[in-house]
């Protein structure tokens, strides 16, 4: 009997230990729907082969969904997500606030050294890094070679916005579907003011002077919103206030726009023949300026984070850091060619010769990112940092409510002058309400 329930004990126990070996690990990622992102879940096989231990569960938003998402979920300590999908401006703050777990275990053979200084910097908070980038970039001006060449015209290695708006008129032609600029109008704090609160830089505005009040009642916000709304009334698509990243992107690449601003991780996407008609005729400039010392660029990076809640740690850095090494570069070159890796996260990558060579945009892309400066993101002094953001908690709503105003201001719902006044008192009442200056 003894014998019996020893070997029954002994069964179980190497049951037990069978079951353990095979157990799953389900990690739940939250990502944004951009090409990259997309790009990334079907090399993924990569991982779970060398990983059967660990499923993948995608969630896939529009970016304004997954921001609200995200948010919602970290805050509320929901623990929805074992792996989200952040940026610059939220690493910090959220690392700072402990709502992240820090990135210190991606692999004996991960390489932070080697990371972008810049980038690495801003997912960092007291020398812990909070989010490992996927892409990092900056903007630029993406443009149809041959309609500036119709137009008589020559884009200069570092235009200026006069010059940007003669060349835009002098390429609409609405007859032919064509319009001179495609820019974003929809409205979001990462959507319409990445690129506004870019441009507004260039032209001397900031949000806040360095006692924290706001500055939308300036004649610097008011001619860069004007210059905007002017340009894209006279220049730009149906419809501009409904369109983001994504849609210009696909009015670019359909021979829509001969000139889109927008960012850098763009040009793998205007530069491929398979996704559009025009990729031979792409060029590449910096982001216009006014002559004030500050170019319309922004610094971000898509990064990769574990909320603090997370139950899967060491599982969900596993794969984080193997989705932002170098190996990861190398597998998307060998399957889809060096031009279409991740750009702007490791100073490898600007050295590789077969890079380099494949993709056109990467000087540009990498003058942009080295150029823009969130310590000193204005002419004047400001108390923040970010360049096309501002890195305090309150910004996201501010940023959202902001933006709306002008996206109405760009449909003509509003005048310029309306939704500068609102956006003024609303960014009084939030900062007011959540105690600044502090």
């Amino acid at each position: 009997m003894k014998v019996l329930v020893k070997s029954l004990l002994g069964a179980c126990a190497l049951t037990a230990l069978s079951l353990s070996a095979h157990a799953e690990t389900t990690l739940t990622i939250a990502t944004v729907n951009n090409s990259q992102m997309i790009q990334m879940q079907k090399l993924t096989d990569d991982f779970t082969k060398a990983n059967p231990d660990i499923k993948l569960n995608w969630v896939t938003l529009e970016e304004n969904v997954l921001r609200q998402k995200v948010t919602t979920d970290i805050n509320t300590k929901g623990g929805q997500f074992d792996i989200t999908t952040i940026g610059t401006y939220e690493a910090p703050i959220w690392g700072k606030q402990g709502k992240l777990a820090p990135l210190d275990n991606l692999g004996a053979d991960y390489n932070l050294d080697d990371m972008l200084p810049s980038i690495r910097s801003g997912l960092t908070v007291d020398g812990k890094l909070y989010a490992a980038p996927f892409y990092g970039e900056s903007s630029f001006t993406m443009y149809r070679k041959d309609l500036m060449e119709k137009a008589g015209l020559k884009m200069p290695d570092a235009p200026t916005w006069d010059f940007i708006k003669q060349a835009a008129d002098k390429m609409t032609d609405k007859s032919t579907g064509t319009y001179g600029i495609c820019l974003r109008g929809k409205a979001g704090w990462g959507e319409n003011m990445a690129f506004l609160t870019a441009e507004a830089n260039s032209f001397g505005a900031r949000w806040f002077d360095e006692k924290w009040q706001p500055q939308f009642n300036t004649p610097e916000w008011k001619k860069a919103i004007e210059f905007y709304v002017t340009m894209m009334k006279a220049d730009g698509p149906p419809g501009a206030s409904s369109n983001g990243f994504t849609e210009n992107l696909t009015l670019f690449n359909a021979g829509k726009c001969g000139i889109w601003i927008d960012a850098t991780s763009a040009g793998s996407l205007v530069a491929d023949p398979k996704g559009s008609k025009f990729a031979d005729k792409v060029g590449f400039a910096l982001a216009p300026d006014n002559g004030l010392g500050k170019r319309g660029n922004w610094l971000w990076a898509w990064a990769l984070a574990v909320p603090a809640t997370s139950t899967k740690i060491e599982a969900a850095q596993k794969f984080i850091g193997w989705a932002t090494n170098e190996k990861y570069l190398q597998l998307v070159a060998s399957k889809d060619g060096w031009a279409n890796v991740p750009p702007g996260t490791r100073t490898s990558l600007y050295k590789n010769p077969e890079y380099v060579k494949a993709a056109a945009f990467a000087q540009s892309t990498l003058d942009s990112m080295n150029s823009a400066d969130p310590a000193h993101p204005t002419v004047k002094p400001v108390p923040y940092t970010g360049v096309q953001f501002v890195a305090i908690p309150e910004f996201q709503g501010i940023g959202q409510a902001v933006g709306t105003e002008f996206s109405q201001a760009l449909a003509g719902a509003e005048t310029v002058d309306a939704a500068l006044a609102a956006a003024q008192a609303s960014t009084e009442a939030t900062m007011k309400k959540a105690g600044y200056p502090k």
